[in-house]
């Protein structure tokens, strides 16, 4: 089952993969959007949504390019939002 919406617990990013992920959880949250409702939309399986979202999982540029398009932005903001988590450290 997905957790809730907002549900997300403060984290750092140790990694470029885990800088990803938060921001993605970030942006999901942006649009009240649930991990499912997320996957759905990807015509991925939750459980991957989520270890990309915790960095377990490094995701393929298709992947990225296809997770910016369903939040209606360009890859480079998504990557940028990115950098900014793994800069921050």
């Amino acid at each position: 089952m997905a957790r809730p919406i907002g549900a997300a617990v403060e984290r750092t990013a140790k990694t470029s993969e885990e800088a990803f992920g938060r921001a993605v959880t970030e942006l999901r949250m942006e649009k009240s959007l649930t991990q499912d409702d997320l996957a759905h939309a990807l015509g991925y399986h939750l459980s991957y949504i989520g270890q990309i979202e915790r960095g377990r999982k490094s995701p393929t540029l298709r992947t990225m390019v296809n997770i910016a398009q369903v939040f209606g932005i360009p890859l480079s903001q998504l990557i940028s939002l990115a950098e900014q988590h793994q800069n921050a450290l």
